[in-house]
């Protein structure tokens, strides 16, 4: 779990150091620092779409996370939870709620293939080299969101220790199922929801992304299933 905690820290410690910058920046530049955020989180998210094998599985994880995360409504749950913080800590005349920023740096930081190999080889290996590379990075990127999108960002941390940590602990039983393949297909499905935070980081949209969610998750099991169902059809009469 050595790799999980220093994540956890280094995420804290770059919000800490983005709000604290925040509280000087004008809000003209802030809005600026919004769009140029929104632009490279796309092209973070068309990168990491380019890993799919199946734009099939992406279809249909994209539907059926679409179809379950606006069903259990998936975002007001998020936005309800984040009132009470955004009451107390959004600044006056910001755009950003704390629901944003939350969602924003949750798929962000946990998002894409170094979170899953990482932690798969942090709990098999006791190697934690991958997840502490990620959170040189995180660092970075932590500080940056936090200077436009607040609070959320920082709140993001606790979503890095419950995922990656539980990656780690269920390694064993969930190495089996996350193959390179499945890794890459989950990357995909993450990477789509990613462009949907870029357009609406640059104001192009206003879209609900967290009742997407769930496309990650279906992602690699889709990915699993598909061999099942060739074998059966390809069963002798």
């Amino acid at each position: 779990m050595l790799g999980v905690i220093v994540n956890v820290i280094t995420v804290i410690i770059g919000s800490g150091l983005g709000l604290l910058f925040k509280k000087g920046i004008p809000e003209r530049v802030s809005k600026a620092v919004m769009i140029g955020l929104g632009a490279c989180t796309l092209f973070i998210g068309f990168k990491g779409s380019l890993v799919g094998e199946n734009v099939l599985i992406s279809i249909a994880s994209i539907v059926l996370g679409a179809i379950v995360g606006t069903l259990i409504n998936i975002d007001g749950a998020i936005n309800r939870a984040a009132s009470r913080v955004e009451e107390k800590f959004k600044r006056k005349g910001s755009e950003a709620s704390v629901a944003e920023g939350l969602i924003t740096a949750t798929l962000l930081f946990c998002v894409g293939s170094m979170t899953v190999t990482g932690s798969l080889q942090a709990g098999l290996t006791g190697d934690s080299s991958v997840l502490i590379t990620k959170s040189l990075l995180d660092l970075v990127s932590s500080m940056m969101l936090a200077s436009s999108l607040g609070i959320g960002v920082m709140l993001a941390a606790a979503a890095v220790l419950i995922i990656q940590g539980g990656l780690v602990l269920l390694a064993g039983l969930l190495s089996p199922l996350l193959s390179t393949g499945a890794i890459n297909e989950m990357s995909c499905a993450g990477s789509i929801l990613i462009i949907m935070i870029g357009t609406n980081l640059m104001g192009i949209t206003k879209l609900k992304v967290a009742d997407y969610l769930p496309a990650i998750i279906f992602a690699p099991i889709i990915y699993n299933i598909i061999p099942l169902i060739e074998q059966l059809l390809n069963l002798p009469q």
